[in-house]
């Protein structure tokens, strides 16, 4: 995890990848979307497959700690 750092100067202080100007979340959208990790790394040509695969590991994390709590109809 250490190629996640936080930097209140960059995106706020969002999450970003090994202090540069690419956002957690951005990766994960992408990913998302249905590119590939390959994609990423030929249009990010400093990123890393350990870097897109940390990005999972922070997501995994945060999700683990949510609970969801039934939301009941009257």
């Amino acid at each position: 995890m250490q190629r996640i750092t936080v930097n209140p100067k960059i995106f706020g202080g969002k999450p970003i990848i090994r202090g540069r100007r690419l956002a957690v979340e951005h990766i994960l959208g992408m990913l998302a979307a249905g590119d590939t990790i390959e994609t990423l790394l030929e249009g990010y040509l400093w990123l890393e497959r350990e870097d897109v695969q940390a990005c999972l590991i922070y997501a995994r994390r945060l999700v683990s700690h949510e609970r969801v709590e039934p939301f009941r109809y009257e």
